[in-house]
């Protein structure tokens, strides 16, 4: 935080400064504490802190590259303890405190540090570095309209299951008009964790993205069908999409059908657009599990043998089988080689390709703020048709 100066203005110390005065009585901590905004971005180095009784302090993080653990500092004559690291600016980080007592240690959210996100395992602290801005259009905009979701339950011969699926209706939804089609993995995670819904109600208020159906779904053994499952690819292309088409209004082109994912849902939108080559027009991949051994041995595990198999023979023998995609990744994530890798050979197909990285994690808030330069490319409202 940066304060202005005036008159007789005494400037708060920086850690370095904490460290040079030596022993640190309580009412300097308690003044250093209440000037400053947590973790302290200082340029290109964001300073972590945390204070109490303890063995040991450890930040621990989700940048992968750098050891998990990074050991803190403890301030001379203090219960202060603290750690620099260099972050490059339009960062984004999450990560937990972990404190170690009596043998015994625990992780916690950074108690200094307001900014929390939730994913489906619980809370992480966030650091944001200079530069980074949380997209605007994420937050909820009190003259978009909202859209409605409807529940809806598929009995699907795939996947030998009834499949909920949870269909969003833009807010100005018309009988008369014929709409684009989008298949989203893992839908309750997007809805409650990267805040489709709303980011949907702004983009389409705001014209960067043409309206249109969406289907949220929700797995059932995820890693099951994710990877490279006939069932789930026959399930979409087969079964879903005909029972959208029976009931909803949708454009019939494929260049206004289109499938997305994450993770291991970005592994099973490709899988499925290989096993039915021209049925989607457009995918978007965000962070994809593109586990492969043609260069070496991968150590994903058993769940991956599937997913390595598929992207084995998919790298052996690259097929067009979309118009346009749209993948990105996370510079901080241990999949950023896997899916650069998967660039020239997609775009080798003749596909259209956008790539994207960006300085964060394999995480929620990640693949939320991609959304709009991803739809706004594969499904352009009527602005970006006039202006990009």
């Amino acid at each position: 935080m940066r304060f202005a100066r005036a008159e007789g203005f005494i400037p708060s110390p920086t850690i370095e400064g904490l460290r040079a005065r030596g022993p640190l009585s309580a009412a300097d901590v308690e003044t250093f504490l209440a000037a400053h905004r947590f973790p302290l971005n200082e340029g290109a180095t964001a300073t972590f802190v945390w204070r109490g009784q303890a063995d040991a302090v450890h930040l621990v993080h989700m940048i992968f590259g750098l050891p998990t653990q990074q050991p803190f500092a403890r301030l001379e004559g203090s219960d202060l303890w603290y750690l620099t690291l260099e972050l490059p600016a339009r960062s984004r980080v999450e990560y937990k405190i972990e404190v170690v007592r009596d043998g015994n240690s625990a992780l916690i959210e950074d108690p200094l540090n307001p900014l929390r996100t939730r994913d489906p395992f619980g809370a992480n602290s966030v650091v944001q570095a200079d530069g980074y801005i949380t997209p605007e259009w994420v937050q909820h905009d009190p003259e978009a309209r909202p859209g409605a979701l409807e529940e809806l339950v598929v009995t699907s011969e795939g996947l030998r299951r009834d499949a909920r699926v949870t269909l969003y209706l833009p807010a100005r939804f018309r009988r008369t008009r014929r709409y684009p089609l989008l298949l989203v993995h893992d839908g309750g995670d997007f809805l409650a964790y990267g805040g489709m819904k709303t980011v949907l109600d702004n983009l389409f208020h705001r014209h960067d993205v043409a309206e249109m159906l969406v289907a949220f779904l929700h797995p059932g053994e995820r890693l099951v069908e994710y990877a490279d499952h006939p069932g789930h690819a026959r399930f979409l292309a087969e079964e879903l999409t005909p029972r959208l088409e029976r009931d909803w209004p949708l454009a019939a082109d494929p260049s206004e059908r289109g499938i997305m994912g994450a993770s291991f849902g970005a592994v099973a939108a490709l899988a499925a657009a290989a096993r039915h080559p021209g049925r989607f027009g457009r995918l978007l991949l965000l962070s994809g599990s593109f586990a492969f051994t043609d260069i070496g041995p991968s150590r994903r595990g058993p769940a991956f043998e599937p997913v390595v198999s598929f992207v084995n023979a998919f790298r052996q023998r690259p097929t067009r089988v979309s118009d346009r995609l749209f993948l990105s990744c996370g510079t901080y994530e241990s999949l950023i080689y896997e899916n650069r890798s998967m660039v020239p050979l997609l775009q080798s197909t003749g596909m259209e390709v956008r790539y994207v990285e960006a300085r964060d994690g394999h995480n929620w808030e990640n693949w939320r703020d991609r959304l709009r330069e991803g739809l706004s490319w594969l499904f352009p409202g009527p602005l970006w048709m006039i202006y990009e």
